[in-house]
This record gives C-alpha cells, sequence and structure tokens, in this order.
C-alpha cells in the first residue's frame, strides 16, 4: 500500500519523486523503490520526517506502537501525518506521537492501480490546509469518503479494506467450478474476469437495484435460477453479512 501510494501521488503530481522519501528497513527494498520511482530512501523513520509536508504512516497495526514511540515528540507542528493502520485510532496517534495534526484512513488494494476506494476523517487538530493535504494524497489512490465520525473507518476496514479479498474468493471459485464443469482454465478465467468487471460497470453506470439487475439474469425455471437457489440453501448471503460483521469486530479488537 506504501508503493501504491508512492506511485499514485508521482502519477497525479501530488508530489515530485524528488520530494518522497520513504523509510526501509530491508536494503533491497529501498533500493528498488529507488530504482523504480526516483524516490529518496532511508533506513531509519527520523530521516523520513526531516523538511516533509506530510508523513504517512504505512505499517502493520502491530508495528505502530514501535513506530510512535520512535517518531514521539519529533513530528514537526504543522506537518500532516496519515495513518492507514487497521484499526488504530486518532487518540492512539495523538497520545503515541504528541501531535494532532492527524488523518486517518482505510485504503484498498486497487489503489494499487489508481482504482482504490478509501474511507477517510481528520482529528480535531488537523485545520483545512491538512484535510486538503489528506484529500490530494488519498485522491491519488482512486475514490474517497471523507466522514466525520471515526467509528465508520472500522466498518470500512471490514467492508471495502477486506472486500478486494472476499472478491477474489469469488473469482477464484467461479474459475475453479468451470474448470470444473469442462473449460480450460485459460477460458474459465477470461470468462470470470470479464463477468465480473462487466457487472460491476452495469451495476455502477445503471443506477439500478443489485436486485433488480439480479432479477433480469434469472429466467423462471432456468439455469440461474437453479444456481441461486443452490447459493441461497448454502447460506451464502447470511456467511457474507457475518464475515464483515466479525472482521468490523476484529478491527474494534485491533484498535
Amino acid at each position: 500500500m506504501a508503493e501504491a501510494i508512492v506511485r499514485g501521488v508521482i502519477e497525479r503530481g501530488v508530489a515530485k519523486a524528488s520530494d518522497i522519501l520513504v523509510s526501509e528497513p530491508l536494503e533491497p527494498r529501498r533500493k528498488a523503490l529507488v530504482k523504480t520511482y526516483g524516490v529518496g530512501a532511508a533506513e531509519d523513520n527520523l530521516s523520513a520526517l526531516e523538511d516533509r509536508e506530510a508523513v504517512v504512516l504505512a505499517v502493520k497495526p502491530q508495528v505502530m506502537p514501535y513506530v510512535l514511540k520512535e517518531l514521539q515528540g519529533r513530528v514537526g507542528q504543522k506537518q500532516v501525518v496519515v495513518s492507514i493502520a487497521a484499526g488504530v485510532k486518532l487518540d492512539t496517534l495523538h497520545s503515541g506521537l504528541g501531535h494532532d495534526v492527524l488523518v486517518r484512513a482505510m485504503p484498498n488494494t486497487p489503489a494499487q492501480i489508481g482504482r482504490g476506494i478509501t474511507m477517510w476523517t481528520t482529528a480535531d487538530g488537523a485545520g483545512p490546509e491538512a484535510r486538503e493535504a489528506g484529500a490530494q494524497i488519498l485522491q491519488a489512490l482512486g475514490e474517497e469518503i471523507y466522514v466525520e465520525d471515526e467509528k465508520y473507518l472500522d466498518m470500512a476496514t471490514a467492508l471495502s479494506g477486506g472486500g478486494p479479498a472476499y472478491t477474489f474468493l469469488i473469482i477464484e471459485s467461479l474459475i475453479d467450478a468451470g474448470v470444473h464443469v469442462g473449460l480450460s482454465r485459460d477460458v474459465s478465467e477470461k470468462l470470470v474476469l470479464e463477468t465480473v468487471l462487466g457487472s460491476a460497470m452495469l451495476y455502477k453506470e445503471s443506477g439500478a437495484h443489485a436486485a433488480a439487475l439480479k432479477n433480469m439474469v434469472t429466467s423462471p425455471g432456468g439455469t440461474t435460477a437453479e444456481a441461486l437457489l443452490v447459493l441461497e440453501e448454502g447460506g451464502l448471503r447470511g456467511l457474507f453479512i457475518r464475515a464483515v460483521v466479525e472482521a468490523y469486530h476484529k478491527a474494534q479488537r485491533v484498535g
């Protein structure tokens, strides 16, 4: 996700490569980022703070306590700190850093190709300039939704944050199903990918309810009706709802 942010802000003209400094403990990774994007690279986090308008904390939530301890009291008063760590709340960031110009965001992995969706919010200490800086960074990843109440970010973590994994599982299962009925894997994969992409675009552009679009495909007594019956009997709808609810509770526990 950090690399997606680097790529996005450069491609969208939010920042020049020469303005970006990444902090990465692994030397091969540092060299790869420098070679690919032309950014600067440092081994330690403190070096990445110097003379930067914005600081992005792109680490796993279990690593965040160590990062906050290292950076505590070292962030400049006007620097905007953007965290994309799942479940890590603004209060935790504020107390850990001693800093209140904060943006908390939940992007997802399609940000790697500029098609992500990010929900985000700001701390009380983040004024209009900080909010604009956060918006520019996150818009470089795709679409974004700003919310006033932080509680919605754990919900987005469960739904859109984990959503690509759920979608990939569906894609994988459908490809395997095509192979099972006799299609080659290459043909099955193409049929499934174009079906998923086309269905998503149809839903987005038509403005119709998902149920109405589903019913358009489902002829009375037909093959699709038979397949949907199996999915409903297997509890697929309920499983998806339960999965998102459990992911939401996990995000709350992580925080």
